[in-house]
C-alpha cells in the first residue's frame, strides 16, 4: 500500500521561500562580532600538532663560519647537483674565511684564535678508500712536490701556517675571527693524473677542497671541532680551467631556453657547503709503509703492495701461518685482529689499513659490488671470491694405503684396482684420500710422501704394478689417465745401496 501526497505548485514554492528566508535570518547573529576568531581555530589540536612538527625559529642555527672560494662555478651543472669549479694547476686561489655567527652566538670564541686545516681530497668514494695508494703513486712520479700549498705572501690574516712533509695534501693555519682573513691555496695535482691511461682524452676525476676548523680544548690543543665545509673541483693544466669554463658556457648558449632551465647559473664565487669532518687519521706518507701496520687509518698502501703480496705467498709465510695456505676461510666470528691476519695471509696486505676496523662478519657482509667499488675490479673480485670461496673440487681423488709387514686383524678391506682384480688383505689399517689439483706424477709423489711419512728425498722411483706383475714407471700421462677414486696399496722396496726407496702401487 502506498501513500501519495498531492500538493499544488504554488504551495511548494511558497514553502521553499519561507525555509530559505529562515535559514538566512540567523547568519548575522551567528557570525556577529566576537562570535569566534581565527586564533580559536588555530588553537584546535590538529593545528597544534602541525605546529609542533615545525622547528621554531630560535632552533635554526646558521653555521658559525662560511668559506668562499673565489673561482667561478661551471654553468654545465644541473639544478639539483652539487656545484663544480674548475681550477688551474699551481694558480693561487683565494678562500675567504668569514665569521657567520649571529649576535651573541658562541661568545666563547670572541677574541680567540681558531685553527683551520685545508686539504684537497678525492670526491669519488672508491678513490677515497684507496687515497693512500693513489697519493703514494703520485708522490712516486712527482718526488719533492706537494699536492696542496699555501701562498703565504698573498694570504691575509693567517698565523703560523704549516705544511707537514708527511701530509702532502693538507695545510693548516691559525686565524682571528674578528679580522679579515683570506688564505690563498695552490693545487698542484691535476684530475687526469688519477685516471687510468687508455687511449688519450681521459676524463679527469673530481677533487674536493675541504676546510675543518677547530678551537682550543682544555689542554690548549686545537682539537674541538667547530665546523667543516667543502666544494667539488676539477684541476686542469695551466689555462685549462679557463678553456673548460669557456667551452661549458658556449655549450649552454646553444641550448634551448627550456633546456637551460634545467641547469644552474654560473656564479662568480663558490660557497663551500657544510659536510662531515675529515677523519682525524689523515693521509700520511711514511718510509716504513712496507711494514704491515694495523693502524686506524682507513687507507691502503701503494708502492709496497707487491712486496707484501710476494712475501705473503712465499713458502716461509705459509709455514708461519700454520700450513693452511690460502684455503682457510674467514670465520664470521673472527675478531678484527684475526681478519687482519687473514687479509695478510691471503695476499691482501695492501688493504689491511683500509679494513683496519672490520671484523670477520663485517667483511663477509660486503657484496661483490661493494668490494669492486672499494678495491677496484681486479682486487675486488679476487677478495670477494676469497671471502665467499668454497672448497674447490679436486681434479682427481686417489685412495692409498701403505702395506704393513705384519698382519693386523683391526680392519679387513677389499680393494678394487683399475684392472678389475680384487685383492683382500687383513693387514690394512686405513686408506688415505689424496686430492690432486695438478695431474702430474710429482704432485702424486709429494702427496704420497706426506701421508706415508716418507722423506721426499728418499723416494727414487715410483712404479705401478701392471696386470702381469710388471712394474711401469709412473709418469704424468699415467696420472692423467687414472680414474677418479682409484685405490692403491703401496709397498716399499729399498734400492741396491739401501739409501733410497722404490714405491710400488699395486
Amino acid at each position: 500500500m502506498a501513500w501519495v501526497l498531492k500538493m499544488d505548485d504554488a504551495t511548494i514554492e511558497s514553502g521553499l521561500v519561507h525555509d530559505f528566508d529562515a535559514s538566512l535570518s540567523g547568519i548575522g547573529q551567528e557570525l556577529g562580532a566576537g562570535a569566534y576568531s581565527m586564533s580559536d581555530v588555530l588553537a584546535l589540536p590538529i593545528f597544534k600538532q602541525e605546529d609542533s612538527n615545525l622547528p621554531p625559529e630560535s632552533k635554526t642555527k646558521n653555521p658559525p663560519f662560511q668559506y668562499v672560494l673565489c673561482a667561478a662555478t661551471s654553468p654545465a651543472v644541473k639544478l639539483h647537483d652539487e656545484t663544480l669549479t674548475y681550477l688551474n694547476q699551481g694558480q693561487s686561489y683565494e678562500i675567504r674565511m668569514l665569521d657567520n655567527r649571529k649576535a651573541g652566538e658562541l661568545p666563547e670564541l670572541n677574541n680567540k684564535m681558531v685553527k683551520s686545516t685545508v686539504r684537497v681530497v678525492f670526491h669519488d668514494r672508491r678513490l677515497q678508500y684507496t687515497e693512500h695508494q693513489q697519493l703514494e703513486g703520485w708522490k712516486w712520479n712527482r718526488p719533492g712536490d706537494r699536492l696542496l700549498d699555501i701562498d703565504i705572501p698573498m694570504s691575509v690574516g693567517i698565523v703560523e701556517p704549516k705544511t707537514h712533509p708527511s701530509q702532502l695534501n693538507a695545510a693548516e693555519f691559525l686565524w682571528d675571527m674578528n679580522k679579515r682573513t683570506s688564505v690563498f691555496v695552490q693545487v698542484h695535482c691535476i684530475s687526469t693524473e688519477f685516471t687510468p691511461r687508455k687511449h688519450g682524452g681521459e676524463k679527469g676525476v673530481p677533487f674536493r677542497i675541504q676546510i675543518d676548523t677547530f678551537t682550543q680544548g682544555d689542554g690548549g690543543e686545537y682539537i674541538e671541532h667547530l665546523h667543516s665545509a667543502s666544494c667539488q673541483i676539477k684541476v686542469f693544466k695551466p689555462k685549462g680551467a679557463d678553456r673548460k669554463q669557456k667551452t661549458d658556457r658556449e655549450k649552454m648558449e646553444k641550448r634551448t631556453p627550456q633546456e637551460k632551465e634545467k641547469y644552474q647559473p654560473s656564479y662568480d664565487t663558490t660557497i663551500l657547503s657544510e659536510c662531515s669532518p675529515w677523519p682525524d687519521a689523515a693521509y700520511t706518507s711514511t718510509s716504513q709503509a712496507a711494514t704491515p701496520s694495523f693502524s686506524s687509518t682507513p687507507l691502503s698502501t701503494y708502492t709496497t703492495s707487491s712486496v707484501l703480496d710476494s712475501d705473503s705467498s712465499s713458502p716461509n709465510h705459509q709455514a708461519d701461518s700454520g700450513g693452511h695456505g690460502n684455503s682457510e676461510q674467514l670465520s664470521p666470528t673472527a675478531s678484527i685482529q684475526d681478519a687482519q691476519k687473514w687479509l695478510v695471509k691471503n695476499r691482501f696486505s695492501s688493504y689491511t689499513r683500509l679494513f683496519s676496523h672490520f671484523s670477520g662478519s663485517d667483511l663477509l657482509k660486503l657484496t661483490r659490488d661493494d668490494l669492486v667499488q672499494i678495491c677496484g675490479p681486479a682486487d675486488g673480485i679476487r677478495l670477494f671470491n676469497a671471502l665467499k670461496s668454497r672448497s674447490v673440487r679436486p681434479r682427481l681423488t686417489v685412495y692409498v694405503c701403505q702395506e704393513s709387514p705384519q698382519g693386523s686383524p683391526l680392519l679387513e678391506r677389499h680393494c678394487t684396482i683399475e684392472n678389475g682384480d680384487h685383492q683382500s688383505s687383513a693387514s690394512l689399517h686405513v686408506y688415505h684420500a689424496l686430492y690432486l689439483e695438478d695431474l702430474t706424477a710429482a704432485e702424486l709423489i709429494r702427496k704420497i710422501a706426506s701421508v706415508c711419512d716418507i722423506p721426499l728425498g728418499r723416494i727414487h722411483q715410483v712404479y705401478r704394478q701392471g696386470p702381469t706383475g710388471i712394474h711401469i714407471l709412473l709418469s704424468d700421462q699415467m696420472v692423467y689417465n687414472f680414474s677418479d677414486e682409484s685405490c692403491f696399496l703401496i709397498s716399499t722396496v729399498k734400492d741396491e745401496l739401501g739409501e733410497g726407496l722404490h714405491l710400488i702401487l699395486k
